[in-house]
């Protein structure tokens, strides 16, 4: 399952002077359904990620930060859509958007080799994470920014006090060994809520909230994971009662999965979230409950989503994203081996 090199030709495909296209049919980018914040700050997450970037790399990670920048409002908050007409369809807030455009920036700021980019990331994250969002999901992307921050500057007071409230609002473990997961039903992208107590715990020193993430995560894994390989919550989400396994299944959820795995192996030191990572590159590989790989080698893209007899063959932004964000940890072991 070794993959030489996480595959960024339809990255720089889907990808114009502005910013990246939201959809694709097949490959091809649907330019009339414009731009998305959610997806751009995924782009600058997964090339700030890269160790050593090629200069054309270097020259998408401008394009995106000159994107969440822009999508930036004086108070901290965010826009989501920008047409092709290069006018902003949404009103700034501090939802998903937001938190992802922390994690960008974050990311960005910790890991960038372009100085004068990491410098100005730092302020925008500084500025947005000043803010707190009412959503689970928002403050758990904003918690992987925060992260990104302390990784650096283990003391930064903003990203310290913004993890300070990110428990509260996705709330502790039920009591209830059947469903012990803080929501009523699993949602998407649902171990970045796992992955932000750990962050939690981790950084804020409270062994608590790092029980708690473990734990979650635990649980999730557990509950998607069918023999060997992952079968994934549906686009609809998941609860008990509801038939498994259930289609279709989401790339995100996927990459979701592996980056907390990831981050919990390097704390825990315990193989159990290693075979995490590894079931997670299986699953864009073909170990999944269709036997569809959904990586297509020819594009370089990751194609939608996996549905009961085989893939979804559009390869939009948000999945081609997750499938290079969880090859990048294929290659890190490989780097580690």
């Amino acid at each position: 399952m070794i993959v030489a090199n996480a595959p960024f030709e339809h990255v720089a495909r889907l990808t114009d002077d502005i910013g990246m296209f939201e959809h694709a049919e097949g490959s091809r980018p649907r330019r009339e359904h414009g731009y998305c914040v959610d997806d751009v700050a995924r782009a600058l997450v997964v090339v700030s990620r890269e160790a050593d970037p090629a200069p054309e790399l270097l020259d998408l990670a401008r394009i995106y930060f000159a994107f969440l920048a822009r999508s930036q409002v004086p108070d901290g908050r965010t826009h989501n859509r920008l047409g092709i007409d290069n006018a902003w369809h949404d009103e700034p807030s501090v939802d998903d958007c937001w938190g992802r455009a922390l994690w960008a920036f974050g990311t960005a700021a910790a890991r960038s080799p372009l100085g004068d980019l990491s410098t100005s990331a730092a302020k925008h994250f500084a500025l947005g994470a000043q803010l707190r969002s009412p959503h689970p999901h928002a403050m758990a992307f904003a918690a992987l920014g925060a992260a990104e921050i302390l990784s650096r500057r283990p003391r930064d007071r903003i990203a310290l006090d913004l993890l300070a409230a990110v428990p509260a609002v996705i709330g502790r473990p039920r009591i209830d060994a059947d469903w012990p997961w803080p929501e009523a039903r699993l949602a998407y992208a649902n171990a970045a809520l796992a992955e932000a107590l750990i962050i939690a715990g981790q950084y804020l020193g409270d062994q608590r909230h790092l029980d708690d993430g473990l734990a979650m995560l635990a649980w999730l894994l557990d509950m998607e994971t069918v023999d060997d390989h992952l079968s994934v919550t549906p686009v609809g989400g998941w609860t008990l009662g509801e038939p498994r396994p259930g289609f279709d299944q989401q790339p995100i959820e996927v990459a979701a999965l592996a980056d907390a795995c990831a981050r919990a192996s390097l704390l825990t030191g315990d193989a159990i979230w290693d075979t995490g990572v590894e079931r997670a590159i299986g699953w864009f590989l073909g170990e999944n409950d269709a036997r569809c790989a959904l990586y297509e080698p020819s594009t370089g893209g990751g194609c939608d989503g996996l549905q009961h007899d085989g893939r979804n063959e559009n390869q939009g932004a948000e999945s081609t994203l997750a499938m290079v964000a969880t090859l990048q940890h294929a290659r890190r072991a490989v780097r580690r081996s």
